[in-house]
């Protein structure tokens, strides 16, 4: 066939049918999905995909981790692929599209080039990454992070769920454990195509989101110490109140945030009041802070922000304020070149585009690490995603994907 690459456009209904059909695999009564990590219907899930995969012509291969590789060869297989791909994996009241799309947009793109004849200069590459999730198994993008070398194969083996069974019996259950080594398979460039899981496209009435990067994230634990006494007899000005202080600090978390713009996040999630009693003085008080923003610096700026807060509180109060970070993420910004194919695609196909940035974490975040990496967001209906009403319109699926195959195809080259 004669048609020009430029002109290629994916077929929205088959995607559409492909996202449904996978979604009918751990369906919940409420339209959306549960289909844990390394569980029977995980199993079921990825079989199907590479089902889809064989009947296009791919080949699969599997690490030792899990993390599936769905491969077009080129015509230069000697060259790193150029690969796209997420998660299959779901929350337990997950939705239909959260991960799964970047799975089948990518099988999408081969289709679609299949149906017109045109073969790359480079292969091209479809990733599956076990436990994106970290609903069933602790940590997060555990797939991908293994891949990229953020923690070892060992420390995610030993992983354990709330039943004590670990990710490499479930591994070695279901067949899973392949033969390759994780991150010694090449990877040219990495694209990612997502719903937004935030309202910002749908506020603006924009299709494509060109993500820049993913916030860098700093969660804390705080505890605020008082003494507990007898709501009756213990005058106001006498009383030290763990929580009164706590509530002013937790409101300080959000003040942070809007003093750190245009992407400063400040989240209190979680709060343990002790002894919980309805005529007790509360003695203590401990709750989780969540603080992101778009550099590492910002982040820092952030960090010393609320402590500084913390400890004007704490000198006037007299109550002792502790805060310990327990977790940290890196920002992580994308390749430019990948950033400004995505843009350049939207606009060459007419579709309204904006740059964003991803407050939630994805395995592109581990791919920067390796690969020049890019990101493609689509509006989710209302902003809502990790919950089992998470919808997307299937014109802006497709308007993705079409953009997901111009960027892979500037990056792979066509044989003419």
């Amino acid at each position: 066939m004669n048609t020009h690459p430029h002109d290629l456009r994916i077929d929205g209904r088959r995607l559409w049918s492909s996202l449904m059909e996978l979604a009918a695999i751990g369906a919940t009564d409420k339209g959306g999905v549960c289909r844990l990590a390394l569980t029977d219907l995980d199993l079921q899930g990825r079989n199907r995909v590479i089902s889809w995969a064989r009947e296009a012509g791919m080949t699969v291969t599997m690490d030792r981790i899990g993390n599936g590789f769905l491969r077009r060869p080129g015509r230069n297989d000697a060259l790193p692929p150029i690969v796209t791909g997420s998660h299959i994996d779901t929350q337990p009241t997950g939705g239909k599209f959260d991960g799964n799309y970047g799975v089948l947009a990518g099988l999408e793109v081969v289709r679609t080039l299949n149906d017109h004849g045109i073969q790359t200069e480079a292969p091209l590459e479809v990733a599956f990454w076990t436990n994106e999730e970290g609903s069933r198994f602790v940590p997060v993008m555990m797939g991908s992070g293994v891949f990229a070398g953020a923690f070892t194969l060992e420390q995610a083996y030993a992983a354990t769920d709330s039943q004590g069974v670990s990710v490499r019996q479930e591994l070695e259950r279901l067949g899973c454990i392949g033969p390759q080594v994780p991150g010694e398979h090449p990877i040219g460039a990495y694209f990612e195509a997502h719903i937004e899981q935030g309202p910002v496209l749908e506020d603006h009435g924009v299709t494509i989101g060109v993500v820049g990067g993913v916030l860098g994230i700093r969660w804390y634990d705080c505890v605020v110490t008082g003494q507990e006494a007898h709501a009756g007899p213990t005058p106001m000005a006498l009383r030290r109140d763990a929580l009164q202080v706590a509530a002013e600090l937790m409101q300080e978390v959000v003040a942070c945030a809007h003093r750190h713009p245009p992407h400063g996040r400040g989240t209190v999630g979680q709060v343990q009041v002790h002894p919980n009693s309805r005529n007790v003085i509360p003695g203590r008080v401990k709750f989780s802070i969540d603080l992101r923003n778009a550099t590492d610096a910002l982040c820092e700026a952030m960090d010393a922000d609320i402590r500084a807060v913390a400890a004007r509180l704490a000198q006037r109060s007299g109550l002792d304020i502790g805060i310990e970070r327990v977790s940290h993420y890196s920002a992580s910004p994308f390749d430019a070149d990948c950033i400004r194919s995505i843009a350049q695609a939207a606009e060459r196909l007419g579709h309204s585009h904006m740059p964003v940035i991803s407050g939630a974490g994805h395995d592109a975040i581990y791919m920067a690490r390796l690969a020049p990496t890019g990101m493609i967001f689509v509006p989710c209906k209302d902003g809502i995603s990790h919950n089992e009403i998470e919808d997307a319109r299937p014109e802006h699926l497709a308007a993705g994907c079409d953009v997901l195959l111009q960027a892979m195809l500037e990056r792979a080259g066509v044989v003419s």
